[in-house]
């Protein structure tokens, strides 16, 4: 996470454990670059969790719109609250999956999955956001969210580097309907 600057663009320390992120039979290597069709579906997640406790996952982009010019950091690509053990589905999303889709000639965009072990179920207040659009998904932090609602550090994390191939369009198209 330091070789990528994840710490301190988006968070203050590395987590003690690699997130083992699966996009089908891909396994993202912390700093690999994936294409954005490879990653247009949910990943599956894997980590030590306690199955009697909850967490939160998170997956945001803090080059938004490029990593020159983040005026946009963080762009939140999903989060999911009140997740038993490790079994997200069954979690509650506040922000429905979108895969990577950097904008064309922003060059490289680091996509940061994290893990938070939760001390109790929270409620949150935050609106519910739907994959078929971008509002509400810039000028996120999940240092700021982390600390409202008592989160601590990050258990687990990975990062992924992606940036604009022909699925880009496609993934645009659906977030402006």
């Amino acid at each position: 996470m330091e070789d990528t600057q994840v710490v301190p663009d988006v968070i203050e320390s590395s987590p003690e454990e690699t997130l083992i992120v699966k996009y089908g039979s891909i396994e993202c290597t912390a700093g690999e670059t994936l294409k954005p069709v490879q990653v247009r579906s949910p990943p599956e997640l894997d980590w030590g969790a306690d199955d009697e406790a909850f967490y939160t996952v998170c997956m945001t982009d803090p080059d938004a719109p490029s990593r020159k010019d983040p005026k946009s950091r963080e762009w939140h690509h999903w989060l999911v609250v009140n997740i038993p053990g490790k079994n997200v589905k069954d979690g509650e999303t506040l922000s429905e999956y979108i895969g990577a889709g950097p904008p064309k000639g922003t060059g490289l965009h680091r996509y940061v999955l994290l893990v938070y072990k939760q001390n109790e179920k929270i409620k949150c207040d935050e609106k519910k956001l739907s994959s078929n659009s971008g509002a509400g998904r810039g000028k996120f932090s999940i240092k700021n969210f982390a600390k409202k609602y008592d989160l601590g550090q990050p258990i687990a994390g990975n990062v992924f580097l992606a940036e604009w191939d022909d699925y880009v369009p496609k993934l645009q198209k659906q977030l402006t309907g």
